[in-house]
C-alpha cells in the first residue's frame, strides 16, 4: 500500500514539475522564516526559568512622579537591601546587586609567577558586588567554596569557571582559592570560591562576584551612596525572594513604609511621589520602562509580530498551494474516476492527496533544515546574542519541523484534498466532471485567496515604506544642535589632574584638521543622562522638579551650534555657579518670553544660582520623547568628555589622520587606557535601532511576501493559458493582436491586485497610524505614498503576468491548434 502510495506521488511531482517546484520554492521560504521566528522566540522567552522559585523572585524598582511627569527607575538607593533584611517581614531574602561605575567595567589586574608586570584585563565586564544571597536565587554548582561563606567576609570575590580559566589557565582549578585580583589599582580581593558557568538565560547575569561587604571597607562607601536615601545611581540593584504565601502588595506597603521613614520627602502629595514597587522576574527581560544598566532587553509586542509574520508567510504558501492543486484538478479527474472504479474510497483519496502534501511539506522542511545555519548568519544583526543552531542538542527543532509540517499539510492539503476525492468517476470518465457552476465556484475560491495573497504582501510593502520614511524623517530632521563631523570620547574619571585634561584639549585645538573643542559632559542628545532636582527660587508653592543637566565649556554651545535666545553663554569655572536653561524649562517655570527669565534665581542643591541667560530647545533623547526641561553649566572638575568639531574632508584635511593625531596625544597622557570615539550621528542612529531592525525584517517580510504571491499568480497564469490555448490561438487567427491577447489575459489578475489594494490601504494606514503614535515627533501620512506602493506593486505583478502571457500571445496559432 505505501508503496503504491509513495509511486504515485513521485509520478505526479515528476508529471507536474513547474507547479511542484513553485509549491516546495513557497513552502520553503514559510516554513525557513517559521523556524528562524520559531528560534529567535523560544530563545528570548526562554529568560529567567533556571531561576529557584522563580515565581517568588522581584526586583525592586521605583515609580516616581515630578509634578505630574512620571518616571521609572531599576535603581535603588543603596541602603535599602539592608533596611529590608533589618526591618522588612514576610521577605525570605534581600540580594544587593552592585556595579562598577562608569561603564560597568574594571580594570583586573593578576600577578604572574615569576614576571614584574601582572597581567592586566583592561575592561572586564559582568562584575558585581553582591552578598552570599545571592547564591539562594540561581542554581549555581559549586566547584570550590561555599555559597554560605564565600562572600560573607569584605575583599573576597567567587569566579565563575570561565572567568577562572581566564585569569589563572595554568592552574588547578582548586588552586585557584586564595588567588588575589586587584581591581582598578584601588583594592585587592582574594579568590574564595569557584562555580560552574550557568548555562541558563537569566536577567540576573554575572562571571564574577565581589563580596558586598569590600564596599564598606573602601572609598567606595561615599562613591556608591551607601548611606543616601534620597539619590541613587544606575549601578544600584536589589532583588528579593518573597517567603512562601506572602503577599506582594503587603510586602510593597512595607517597602515604601521603610522609604518613607528614611526619606521625608518621598511621597509629597499624589502629583510629587517616589514609590517603590515590585517587579516579576518573569517581567524584566521584557519591560523597557525599568531598564537596568548595560540590561538586554527584549520587546514582546516585536516577537508577536515575528510570529504573525511567520503565519502570514506560511499561509501564503498554502494558499498558493491550494490554487495551484484545484486549478490544476483537471488534470487528475480521469485518475480519480478510474481509482473510484476499481474501488477507492474517498478516504483513502483523502490520504493520498493529503499525504501528497506532506511529503512536499517535509522536502520544504528538509530545505530550510539545512539553511538554517546559512540564515542564522544572514540574520546576524536580530539574532540575540547566545542563540546558537545544535539541534542534536535542541531537540525541540525536530519537533517543531514535525508538528509544523502536519500543521501545514493539513491547511494547505485539506481543501483540495476534499475537492478533488469528491468528483463522481461517471461524470469524470465522460468528461463532465467540471459543470459550470463547480468551476465558478472553485475560481471563485480561487481569486478570494489570490486577493488575501496580495492583501498581506501590499500591506508589507506599505508598512515598509512608511517605517522607513520615519527613520529617515528621525535621523534627518533639525534636532536644534550640529550632528555632522562631531566625534566625542572620555578620559578616565579616576583621572583627577585637570592639568592632564587642559594640556589634550590645547593639543587637540591646535590639531590642523580640528575646527573647535570643547570639553564638558555628554553630547546635546546621548545614550546616557545626568538628572538634578532644581525649583523656581521666586515660586510661591515648592515647585521642585526634575530637571536634566548639561555641563560644558565656553565652546560647548558654539561647537554644537545651539543658539542663545536671551541672555549670554555661561562662564567658565570648577563649580556650577550660574544657569543657561531651555524654552522649555522657561515656559514651565511661567516665562512666556525668553527674555523675563533672566536674572531669576534657582534653588540648586541649598544654594541660590541665577540664569544668565535661554537657550533654543533641542532634542537631547530620540523623537519618542518631547523636550524636556534643562539646565545647562559650567563644571570643569567633572568635565571628562571631549567633543571634536573636524574639518570638512572637501576641505582637504583626512578625518582618520586628524584622528590618529588626536589618539597620539591622548596615549600620551594616558598611555595604559584604551581610546575609543564614536560619531554624534552615529549615537544618533544608535536611538532608532529598534526601528531600523523593524524596518529591516519589514524589508524581508515585504521580499518575501511578494516573491511568494507572484510565484502563486505566475502559477495561475500558466495554468490559465494552459486552458485558454486554443481560445488564444483562435483570436489570433481571428485577428487579434499581442496587446489584445496579453490585455485579455492579465485582465482579471489585475482587477485582483487591485481589489486587494482597496482592502490593504486602509488596514496599513490604521497600523502605521498607531505605530507613529509612539513618536512626539513623526512624519506625515501623505496618499501620495500608498498611491505610489499600489502602482508598484501593480507594477511587480504586471511583470511577472508578462512572463507567460507575451509567451503565449506571439506563439504560432496554427501549432496551438494543431496541438489541442
Amino acid at each position: 500500500m505505501f508503496k503504491n502510495f509513495f509511486k504515485t506521488a513521485f509520478r505526479v511531482f515528476a508529471r507536474n514539475k513547474a507547479f511542484t517546484a513553485i509549491n516546495v520554492l513557497g513552502l520553503s521560504i514559510g516554513v525557513s522564516a517559521a523556524l528562524i521566528i520559531f528560534l529567535i522566540v523560544q530563545f528570548e522567552l526562554g529568560y529567567d526559568k533556571a531561576e529557584t522559585d522563580a515565581g517568588r523572585i522581584y526586583r525592586v524598582v521605583m515609580d516616581m512622579k515630578f509634578n505630574g511627569n512620571d518616571g521609572h527607575s531599576a535603581a535603588v538607593p543603596a541602603p535599602l537591601s539592608a533596611a529590608i533584611q533589618n526591618e522588612a517581614t514576610g521577605i525570605e531574602t534581600a540580594v544587593p546587586v552592585m556595579q562598577f561605575q562608569g561603564d560597568a567595567t574594571a580594570k583586573v589586574s593578576i600577578e604572574k609567577t615569576g614576571s614584574v608586570q601582572p597581567v592586566v584585563f583592561k575592561k572586564q565586564p559582568d562584575i558585581v558586588f553582591t552578598g552570599p544571597q545571592y547564591f539562594s536565587l540561581l542554581p549555581f554548582q559549586w566547584v570550590a567554596g561555599s555559597p554560605e561563606s564565600s562572600l560573607k567576609d569584605p575583599f573576597h570575590v567567587v569566579l565563575a569557571e570561565s572567568r577562572a580559566r581566564q585569569y589563572f589557565p595554568s592552574i588547578n582549578i582548586n588552586d585557584i582559592i586564595g588567588k588575589q585580583i586587584k581591581y582598578n589599582d584601588d583594592f585587592t580581593a582574594t579568590v574564595s570560591g569557584i562555580v560552574k558557568d550557568l548555562n541558563a538565560r537569566t536577567s540576573i547575569n554575572a562571571v564574577e562576584f565581589i563580596s558586598f561587604a569590600t564596599i564598606a571597607q573602601t572609598h567606595m562607601q561615599d562613591d556608591f551612596m551607601m548611606n543616601v536615601w534620597n539619590d541613587w545611581m544606575a549601578y544600584s540593584t536589589v532583588y528579593v525572594k518573597l517567603a512562601a504565601g506572602t503577599n506582594i502588595l503587603n510586602s510593597e506597603k512595607q517597602l515604601n513604609n521603610i522609604f518613607n521613614k528614611y526619606n521625608k520627602n518621598a511621597h509629597k502629595d499624589e502629583l510629587n511621589y517616589q514609590r517603590f514597587h515590585l517587579q516579576p522576574l518573569s517581567d524584566i527581560h521584557f519591560n523597557a520602562l525599568y531598564a537596568g544598566f548595560n540590561q538586554r532587553l527584549a520587546h514582546k509586542p516585536t516577537l508577536y509580530s515575528l510570529l504573525a509574520v511567520a503565519a502570514f508567510l506560511l499561509i501564503l504558501a498554502c494558499i498558493n498551494f491550494i490554487n495551484l492543486t484545484t486549478a490544476n484538478a483537471a488534470s487528475r479527474a480521469k485518475e480519480i474516476g478510474i481509482r473510484k472504479t476499481m474501488g477507492s474510497s474517498k478516504r483513502q483519496l483523502i490520504f493520498q492527496f493529503l499525504g501528497e502534501t506532506f511529503l512536499l511539506t517535509i522536502t520544504a522542511g528538509i530545505i530550510s533544515f539545512c539553511l538554517a545555519p546559512v540564515l542564522l548568519k544572514l540574520f546576524a544583526d536580530f539574532i540575540p546574542p547566545g542563540l546558537k543552531f545544535q539541534p542534536l542538542q535542541q531537540p525541540y527543532i525536530f519537533l517543531f519541523l514535525l508538528l509544523l509540517a502536519v500543521v501545514v499539510s493539513f491547511l494547505s492539503g485539506l481543501y483540495p484534498a476534499f475537492i478533488l476525492s469528491g468528483y463522481k468517476p461517471v461524470k469524470v470518465l465522460k468528461n463532465q466532471s467540471f459543470s459550470f457552476s463547480n468551476e465558478t465556484r472553485h475560481a471563485w475560491i480561487r481569486k478570494v485567496l489570490t486577493v488575501s495573497q496580495f492583501v498581506i504582501a501590499q500591506f508589507f510593502v506599505i508598512a515598509t515604506v512608511m517605517v522607513s520614511r520615519q527613520i529617515n524623517y528621525s535621523l534627518n530632521a533639525d534636532m536644534g544642535f550640529r550632528k555632522d563631523a562631531v566625534i566625542s570620547f572620555n578620559v578616565p574619571r579616576t583621572d583627577s589632574a585637570a592639568d592632564h585634561r587642559a594640556v589634550l584639549l590645547n593639543d587637540i585645538k591646535h590639531m590642523a584638521g580640528v575646527q573647535m573643542a570643547s570639553m564638558g559632559f555628554l553630547t546635546p542628545a546621548d545614550e546616557g543622562a545626568a538628572f538634578t532636582n532644581i525649583s523656581y527660587a521666586g515660586a510661591a508653592n515648592d515647585n521642585k522638579e526634575s530637571v536634566q543637566l548639561r555641563w560644558g565649556d565656553t565652546n560647548y554651545l558654539k561647537l554644537f551650534n545651539i543658539k542663545i535666545l536671551a541672555g549670554r553663554n555661561v562662564q567658565q569655572s570648577d563649580t556650577i555657579k550660574e544657569f543657561l536653561i531651555n524654552e522649555t524649562y522657561a515656559k514651565s517655570l511661567g516665562f512666556n518670553r525668553p527674555g523675563d527669565a533672566l536674572g531669576k534665581l534657582l534653588d540648586f542643591n541649598g544654594r541660590r544660582l541665577p540664569i544668565v541667560g535661554v537657550m533654543h530647545d533641542f532634542n537631547e533623547q530620540s523623537f519618542h520623547a518631547e523636550v524636556g526641561p534643562l539646565v545647562f553649566a559650567s563644571l570643569d572638575s567633572r568635565s571628562y568628555f571631549f567633543h571634536i568639531l573636524l574639518q570638512p574632508q572637501a576641505a582637504g584635511t583626512s578625518w582618520p589622520n586628524t584622528i590618529a593625531q588626536i589618539q597620539k596625544s591622548y596615549h600620551r597622557l594616558y598611555p595604559e587606557e584604551d581610546f575609543s570615539y564614536k560619531f554624534l550621528d552615529d549615537t544618533i542612529a544608535k536611538f532608532y535601532e529598534t526601528e531600523q531592525r523593524t524596518a529591516s525584517l519589514l524589508g524581508w517580510a515585504t521580499g518575501l511576501s511578494v516573491v511568494i504571491s507572484c510565484l502563486g499568480l505566475l502559477g495561475l497564469v500558466m495554468y490559465t493559458i494552459n486552458t485558454r490555448t486554443k481560445e488564444i490561438g483562435i483570436r489570433k487567427i481571428l485577428g487579434a493582436t499581442i496587446a489584445n491577447i496579453i490585455s485579455i489575459l492579465s485582465k482579471d489578475f489585475v482587477q485582483l491586485v487591485l481589489i486587494a489594494f482597496v482592502i490593504a490601504a486602509p488596514v496599513a494606514w490604521w497600523a502605521t497610524h498607531k505605530w507613529l503614535e509612539d513618536f512626539a515627533y513623526r512624519t506625515t501620512m501623505s496618499w501620495w505614498i500608498f498611491a505610489l506602493c499600489g502602482f508598484g506593486m501593480l507594477m511587480i505583478a504586471l511583470i511577472t503576468l508578462s512572463v507567460q502571457t507575451i509567451k503565449a500571445a506571439i506563439a504560432n496559432p496554427v501549432k496551438s491548434l494543431r496541438t489541442e
